[in-house]
Order: structure tokens, then C-alpha cells, then sequence
């Protein structure tokens, strides 16, 4: 039996999936989440956790290895400085793939594809302070009720 020794090919000729796969890692470890198809999410998945486990020991070669695959200088500092030291404590299993249904043009089924620990950009936090401030006001509320009755 010769059971998960092959890749998706994506229907794409070897340079071009190459490329496809650099630039949809390279746009994943900048902005830490992209929408994309499955098949892509699935590909792009195998090789941004194995340069992830590589960005770990942040030395000469290694920054050579995975800049191979990412061109991007800045990108790559990003991976190494940033983005590698927060898995430190984790095996693998950097990246989530979230299904969001099927895309109406074609039906291909389509996906987030994220790293598991992202940065908040604030968005989260503000949304808890609120719900806070929500809680907070109505027991405010209800004591108030319940002292006047």
C-alpha cells in the first residue's frame, strides 16, 4: 500500500504550484490568516508548519532553509522574530483550517486558513471590555430593581 506518500497536484504544473505555495505562505505568516480554497489550505498548510517548525531555532542556516520558500526579508524576520517564539512550547499543529462553505461561482468549497496563536489586533479585547461594561450595567440594573421592590 502506498498510503499519503503523494501531494495535490491543484491541476497546476510544477513551477506554478511552487510559486503558489510561496506566495500564499508568504501572505499567511503577514497578515496570519487567508481565505482560500481547501485543497490550496490543505497544501499550504503542510509546508507553513514544517518552516514553522524550523523558524524555532532561529540559526544561520535555518533562515537560509526557510528563506528558500519566503523572499520576503521582512517577512522572514517576522517568522523568525515574531511568529516562531510563540509556538516555542507547542509540537505542532501551528495552523486551523475553518470551513466557511462553498463559494457560489464554482462550489469549491472555501476556507480560512490561520495560525492557532494570532496576534490580537485589539478588535477582541474591545469586544470583551464591552461585554463587560454590558454585564456590569445590568446587574447594576437588576439591583437596583430588586432594591426598590
Amino acid at each position: 500500500m502506498n498510503h499519503k506518500s503523494g501531494f495535490n497536484q491543484l491541476n497546476m504544473m510544477p513551477a506554478h504550484r511552487k510559486a503558489v505555495m510561496r506566495n500564499m505562505m508568504t501572505v499567511l505568516f503577514k497578515h496570519e490568516r487567508i481565505t482560500t480554497t481547501r485543497a490550496k489550505a490543505k497544501e499550504v498548510q503542510r509546508f507553513a508548519e514544517k518552516e514553522i517548525t524550523r523558524a524555532k531555532i532561529d540559526s544561520v542556516h535555518n533562515r537560509r532553509m526557510v528563506g528558500r520558500k519566503i523572499s520576503d526579508e521582512a517577512i522572514l524576520a517576522k517568522l523568525f522574530t515574531d511568529i516562531a517564539p510563540r509556538f516555542k512550547d507547542r509540537a505542532g499543529g501551528y495552523t486551523r483550517v475553518l470551513r466557511l462553505g462553498e463559494r457560489k461561482v464554482d462550489a469549491a468549497d472555501m476556507v480560512i486558513l490561520e495560525l492557532v496563536e494570532r496576534k490580537d489586533d485589539g478588535k477582541k479585547a474591545e469586544r470583551d471590555k464591552r461585554k463587560a461594561q454590558k454585564a456590569e450595567k445590568k446587574a447594576k440594573e437588576k439591583a437596583a430593581e430588586e432594591a426598590k421592590a
